[in-house]
């Protein structure tokens, strides 16, 4: 039996976003037997963008079913099944976070036609669902509707399953694919155990060494893809090696970021050595010249003590970089160590310098312009809390930074706690800063602006 599957979202992420709408057709290999439909209340906003994806309004959920209001029929109905869905993984994490956040571990193989259409009919323009089902000849109705979309799906599902000759077979998602090669004491009950949660997953040889660290927001699916890599000589060197897989649940993935930096340093794992890439090795700094300017300068990250302002892969990456600032906020490229020069600098002889070079600018105008490229890299305020999701329901995680530096998390399981700055002190525990933590938070506050941030 399989469950052709299709949800409409709030977003694309599955850890932050919700479903608001979901389509199951159940289907015996043939036909059609069952089928459901329903608008959700994600108990959220939907942002006006997805609204115009998907035509779903916040009117038209508001007195929609709760996820946890048809939770139950979704077992029901995808009990025993394979779930099938275009593009699998984003619908099937979608409704396990749903189902976590309800304390219930939801588990089904699963199949995926973007897969079986790449295998199974080769050469195609484009494998997205409306370009595929054109292609094809497959009609679709309400397209970016959770009904309209399963239901072409089906379709898509039925003609694979005529150019195959035969079933199709979803994949043992919760199984190891390949145990070839495996070492003799490892348990494969603990991996099939592994959480389908957020943190940090440890790999230990027989010695008890810890010779790789990771962190996913899905530590059994990962610690399984790294068991199924055999496309270079270390990993299949590494696989050989794991006698034991151990983790740590965080719920949020900065303090998963954090807490895996700051194992790495602490322990440096054999394999975190060979096989992590090199990066953010350069960095930019600033200091103020004997004049009172502000210069900026790229160096080696090893070379200083100071944290950067940011981090980058090579010099030729962070020249790039502060180039495009030069220009942007008229700085002067001799000050910038961008241009060698007694003199003045080539902007200032086209007029894109005001003259700091040759003292033509006063230093408080031109550190006007400095401050705000400094100001983009730094924290909004100078103490505050972070507070993400937490291992489980009701709990938070906190990140502490005091003066901008980072003292360490912890966790809070009540919520009146939140609004205590006291209480949310209490519950940190210390871990050192470094240039590579400051990076992590930053990086993060950036890219999740929705964050909640407590000031102290």
């Amino acid at each position: 039996m399989y469950a052709i599957v299709d949800i409409e979202t709030t977003g694309g992420s599955h850890k932050n976003e919700k479903i608001t709408e979901i389509a199951i057709f159940v289907h015996d290999g043939t036909k059609v037997v069952n089928e459901f439909s329903t608008l959700i209340n994600p108990e959220k906003n939907i942002p006006y963008f997805i609204t115009g994806l998907t035509g779903i309004t916040n009117e038209m959920v508001a007195d929609a079913p709760k996820f946890y209001e048809v939770a139950k029929r979704i077992v029901k109905l995808t009990e025993d099944c394979v779930f099938v869905g275009h593009n699998v993984n984003f619908d099937y994490h979608f409704v396990r976070e749903e189902f976590q956040r309800l304390g219930y571990e939801y588990k089904r193989d699963v199949l995926c036609t973007v897969k079986m259409s790449r295998k199974l009919i080769p050469g195609k323009r484009s494998y997205s669902l409306g370009n595929l089902c054109n292609d094809l000849g497959i009609g679709i109705t309400d397209r970016h509707r959770a009904a309209g979309d399963a239901l072409a799906t089906v379709k898509l599902f039925e003609l694979l399953q005529t150019v195959n000759n035969g079933p199709l077979n979803g994949s043992k998602k919760h199984m190891l694919l390949s145990q070839k090669d495996m070492h003799p004491a490892l348990d494969y009950g603990i991996i099939q155990k592994l959480p389908h949660e957020t943190g940090v997953y440890t790999f230990h040889n027989e010695k008890g060494d810890i010779i790789y660290i990771g962190k996913s927001n899905d530590i059994h699916d990962r610690v399984i893809s790294h068991f199924n890599n055999t496309t270079t000589k270390k990993a299949l060197e590494m696989r050989g090696q794991i006698a034991d897989v151990g983790y740590e649940k965080t719920g949020s993935e900065l303090v998963a970021l954090l807490l895996e930096s700051f194992q790495i340093k602490k322990h440096k794992p054999l394999y975190n050595r060979l096989q992590r890439r090199s990066l953010n090795h350069y960095g930019l700094y600033t200091y103020n010249d004997s004049a009172g300017y502000i210069r900026f300068f790229i160096d080696k990250n090893a070379s200083s003590d100071a944290a950067p302002l940011v981090s980058f892969n090579s010099p030729v990456e962070a020249r790039q970089f502060l180039s495009l600032l030069v220009q942007k906020y008229k700085l002067c490229q001799k000050l910038c160590g961008l241009y060698e020069s007694q003199g003045a600098c080539f902007h200032y002889q086209i007029s894109e310098c005001n003259g700091a070079c040759i003292g033509s600018e006063d230093p408080s105008s031109y550190n006007q312009r400095a401050n705000q490229i400094i100001s983009n890299f730094e924290y909004e305020e100078d103490s505050f809390f972070i507070l993400d999701r937490g291992r489980n329901s009701g709990e938070y995680a906190v990140v502490q930074i005091n003066n901008g530096k980072y003292l360490g998390f912890g966790y809070l399981n009540d919520e009146l706690s939140i609004n205590s700055s006291c209480e949310l002190c209490n519950c940190i525990k210390n871990y050192p800063d470094n240039r590579e933590i400051q990076q992590i938070i930053k990086s993060f506050i950036k890219s999740h602006p929705k964050i909640k941030l407590i000031k102290y």
